[in-house]
């Protein structure tokens, strides 16, 4: 006991060097957290959320259970003593997301400028860096989001937040739109205080879910969440699901925006740069990701997050976008739009994204007469109102006959071409 104390007492120094670096390279927060102590609780809940099935078909939450227990093993760093846990807040004032591109304001705002996995990552890797330069022996190991560590424990354990009713780690002061990452190594620095939960009676994150996707307080069912359907999973969401999934085209905020914690000041726009929504989004529509082919789609997505979803995600998205507005908006200029993007998906070589175009299609065109036909009326000298009648027109009678290949994963005969039995409206 009294070596170890030594040992802390002598570090205090590289201590407070470690913290002023990581200020200095842009991180809001900071903590320290003991690395060779395993997790307890916090384990056997991921472990339960895993024997559930609730991580889906992200597989790789379900890989390595066991390893994320501790962090002191040659799967990590053997010989680990310490964790930095680092924050870096992403959010932007209102005054500044008021000039978002429309299509920007659709992905959540982790995703909307460059990848973070690029510029966060270096900053983490520089800190590491400085950390094996305080002694010959030191050793450090940086960590952002793709090493399987369970990030919110430590950084719980550091003191840097709390884990909301959302899931979310939330710093007080700084709110909940931040990214994290680690640095692990076997220097023996001071930890900090771990931080308790502090959402009190607070329900907003839960009640304010658009697909009501927490099992219970501090419990997300991902196969509930937008996030999961328009950047983890590969198939189409649930038919019950859909609408709600159709306001956003690439992760989701909502139960973030709702947080009272996310009520202060955001960082300066120089230290949130690299979150600015990139110059591309503001043209782009979203035709285009239903009908681009590999080699477009691989440039339109370099060095930002929604490559991810992988070029029949993003074409699925779209469509579920598409459909949502167009059902909403009937007499929306941009109503032309809106069918091609359907359309496209409808014709993409993406199972899902065939699959949420084909549905789309069929019921915009089933529920016109009770809907489409009514603000048709209303806006008769509406150039929008009279293009969605055109595209209606030649749909219904072009989609009598048209044969499209279904989604394996569908209720339809899967080694046949599936005819659309769409209704004609009552002239």
């Amino acid at each position: 006991m009294i070596e170890r104390e030594v040992v802390r007492l002598a570090d205090i120094e590289a201590d407070r060097r470690i913290r002023q670096r990581a200020f200095e390279l842009g991180f809001d927060v900071v903590g320290v957290a003991r690395a060779d102590e395993p997790l307890g609780i916090e384990h056997e809940r991921y472990r339960a959320f895993i024997d559930a099935g609730m991580h889906g078909s992200m597989q790789y939450l379900a890989d390595h259970v066991e390893a994320r227990r501790r962090l002191d093993t040659p799967f990590i760093l053997e010989g680990a003593r310490s964790v930095v846990c680092l924050g870096k807040v992403y959010a932007r004032s209102a005054e500044a997301e008021k000039n978002d591109p429309p299509l920007a304001r659709l992905i959540a705002r982790y995703a909307r400028g460059q990848d973070y996995h690029g510029f966060v990552r270096k900053k983490v890797r520089k800190l590491a860096a400085f950390i094996r330069g305080l002694g010959p022996d030191v050793e450090a190991r940086p960590l952002c989001d793709v090493e399987p560590i369970m990030e919110r424990a430590f950084a719980m354990r550091a003191g840097i937040g709390f884990v909301g009713k959302n899931g979310i780690v939330i710093a007080p002061g700084k709110g909940s739109f931040m990214l994290l990452g680690e640095v692990v190594t076997t220097l023996e620095l001071v930890p900090d205080v771990p931080m308790t939960e502090r959402c009190g009676s607070c329900t907003r994150c839960l009640d304010a879910c658009p697909t009501q996707a927490f099992a219970a307080p501090f419990v997300l069912d991902p196969r509930k969440c937008i996030s999961y359907f328009t950047i983890e999973h590969s198939g189409a969401p649930p038919e019950d699901l859909r609408d709600a999934v159709g306001d956003h085209f690439f992760g989701c905020d909502v139960c973030q925006e709702v947080c009272p914690y996310n009520r202060t000041a955001p960082p300066s726009a120089d230290r949130t740069e690299g979150f600015r929504p990139l110059e591309r989004w503001t043209g782009t529509r979203l035709s285009e990701f239903a009908s681009m082919d590999e080699e477009t789609f691989s440039r339109q997505t370099q060095g930002t997050p929604l490559s991810r979803a992988g070029r029949g995600g993003l074409a699925r998205n779209a469509a579920l976008v598409a459909a949502k507005h167009l059902e909403r908006h009937p007499g929306d200029p941009d109503a032309m739009e809106l069918w091609r993007t359907i359309e496209a998906a409808a014709a993409h070589d993406d199972p899902a994204a065939r699959e949420v175009g084909h549905a789309a299609l069929e019921r915009i065109l089933e529920t016109r007469s009770a809907v489409h036909q009514d603000k048709l009326d209303e806006h008769a000298d509406d150039s929008g109102a009279r293009a969605v009648e055109n595209v209606v027109q030649a749909t219904n009678v072009s989609i009598q006959g048209a044969k499209f290949p279904v989604n394996q994963a569908s209720t339809h005969e899967t080694d046949q071409p599936v005819r659309l039995r769409v209704k004609r409206a009552p002239a």
